[in-house]
């Protein structure tokens, strides 16, 4: 809007265009870089919760993990989250993994992970899988680390527990910290076994991939 000898009139696409300019030249030039980095953070914070994800398996972690330090190695948390990923295409997906009956296998071919704070070995924490995005013949997936909470007895992890996870909203998920300790994406491209071409992901697959779909509003 312009004021103009007392009376309010509409300002004109290019004027528009031409204040907003200016206004954004006007701002300390750290303002979209606070803008940014706040919405980052609200995005971080979302994925750190249980909410955010809808398959969860315990980990129990090994002697061996741990690093001179005491605690779990960097490294090691991508094979918790390799674990996972597998675990739930292979129990909830049908996904073979014999090359001799698989009409497909998945390539790994992206991996992050951001650390908060730190787990160690006898500790049983628990990871946690979303699906972001399905294409063609790729899955991008978010994940997370949840330790155990601080209580004198570790959480009551039982064989089912490990054989076939749980999903958002089992009782199981209060005995593990509100927000990670660790969370991460990994992209998946599944390709033909014999040519190694992108292979198209069967109906099924898909259908398995869907329950664990983000929802809109995180």
């Amino acid at each position: 809007l312009l004021r103009s000898s007392g009376n309010i009139n509409i300002c004109p696409p290019e004027a528009a265009g031409t204040m907003a300019s200016w206004f954004s030249r006007m701002l300390p030039r750290n303002a979209c870089s606070l803008a940014t980095s706040s919405k980052i953070q609200r995005h971080e914070d979302c994925h750190r919760q249980h909410k955010a994800y809808g398959y969860f398996l315990p980990i129990q972690t090994r002697w061996q993990d741990n690093d001179q330090y005491g605690h779990v190695n960097n490294v090691v948390y991508y094979s918790y989250f390799d674990t996972i990923i597998n675990h739930y295409l292979i129990r909830y997906c049908g996904l073979k993994t014999s090359l001799l009956s698989s009409p497909m296998v998945g390539f790994m071919v992206t991996n992050q992970c951001t650390y908060y704070s730190p787990i160690g070995f006898p500790q049983i924490p628990v990871a946690a899988l979303a699906v972001e995005k399905v294409g063609h013949s790729s899955v991008h997936y978010l994940l997370a680390l949840f330790p155990p909470k601080h209580t004198e007895e570790p959480p009551s992890v039982d064989h089912c527990d490990l054989s076939d996870g749980f999903f958002f909203g089992h009782p199981k998920l209060a005995q593990f910290d509100a927000l990670a300790c660790t969370t991460g994406s990994s992209v998946h491209v599944f390709v033909n076994p014999a040519t190694r071409k992108p292979a198209g992901l069967p109906e099924d697959f898909r259908k398995g991939l869907a329950k664990l779909m983000i929802p809109a509003s995180v």
